[in-house]
């Protein structure tokens, strides 16, 4: 029988990743998004007549249990999320809504509708915050330092309560930093890339950042769905951290990025305390190690690789942009 699958945030950069992975595996894959007259399909435009488009909300568990009802799937993904770290700063109610009590709200629906339904939950190295070890492992106690951190870590815990509690297949994936053309503009990383191809075509000429230093471990997206779907089909539940093992500045983004472009990052880049965080995460490097032993998943994308495959993309977006308007 062809196995089924609920991703909430199907239009994210995530969501539209693990749809082009369970697609490819045979999955009929049901996508849930909010009600709403301005629902963005752009990241999953060439696949969109294959899924299944369901309307549903984190904050209303009514229409959660409704969706989980009518889908009957066998897994369930939670990825949906104010996931912008930035914007949980001015919006730190709705962020612990929708990131933190939306995952229990989901996770009611599951244990109403079918408590064999196995489901995962969208957990991030932003837990980890104020590090107190180096690498972070699943072991590493948390500390977040922003709203989207805590919320976050509200939702792992409730998951894992849940999954001890009630005896559900309830996994979570402690997944840091993942990147891709498809990142929403207002992340660093995309933001930069993305000035890049501005600049390279001359349109602007500069980019206004924040701190520079804080060190982050950077992987690609397309990457780190597989081990999503790798939590899901073990016999047991568990927690994993989804990382590439290695650290870079945002300055080092920076210069690849600009040298993928043929330009120099120092002639453009200018450091703004606008974007400064209250409260800045300055190193996070995850441990992978479970998850290559018992999941056999590896992140097969390069730093470089990821940030030139980035600019690439955005290079050909100006173009098109501007063929478009000429």
């Amino acid at each position: 029988m062809t196995k089924k699958a609920l991703i909430t945030g199907l239009t994210g950069q995530d969501g539209s990743y693990l749809a082009e992975l369970l697609l490819d595996k045979g999955y009929h894959v049901a996508g849930m998004v909010r009600r709403s007259s301005t629902v963005n399909f752009e990241r999953i435009a060439h696949i969109q007549d294959a899924i299944e488009i369901v309307q549903g909300d984190l904050l209303d568990e009514a229409s959660l249990t409704d969706v989980v009802r009518r889908v009957r799937p066998d897994e369930v993904y939670n990825l949906a999320a104010q996931s912008f770290v930035q914007t949980s700063w001015q919006q730190a109610v709705l962020t612990g809504e929708t990131t933190a009590l939306g995952a229990t709200r989901l996770l009611n629906a599951v244990r109403d509708v079918d408590p064999d339904i196995r489901f995962y939950q969208a957990s991030s190295s932003e837990m980890f915050g104020k590090v107190q070890a180096v690498p972070q492992t699943e072991s590493t106690p948390f500390y977040p330092r922003s709203p989207y951190g805590v919320a976050k870590l509200y939702g792992h815990w409730i998951t894992v309560n849940y999954r001890e509690s009630y005896n559900l297949h309830a996994s979570s994936g402690i997944l840091f930093n993942h990147e891709s053309p498809r990142r929403g503009l207002e992340f660093v990383t995309r933001k930069i890339t993305h000035h890049v191809a501005r600049i390279k075509h001359g349109l602007i000429n500069e980019l206004r950042l924040g701190d520079l230093h804080p060190q982050r471990d950077w992987g690609f997206a397309g990457d780190y769905v597989e081990g999503m779907w790798l939590m899901l089909q073990q016999e047991q539940p568990d927690d994993y951290v989804l990382s590439t093992e290695e650290t870079h500045t945002v300055e080092e983004f920076c210069e690849i990025a600009f040298g993928a472009a043929g330009l120099d990052w120092r002639e453009y880049v200018v450091q703004d305390e606008r974007f400064m965080r209250p409260a800045e995460v300055d190193l996070l490097i995850g441990d992978a190690s479970k998850a290559k032993a018992k999941l056999g998943w590896t992140p097969k994308t390069s730093f470089r690789e990821l940030v030139e495959m980035m600019v690439d993309s955005d290079l050909a977006l100006i173009e098109r942009q501007q063929r478009a308007q000429a």
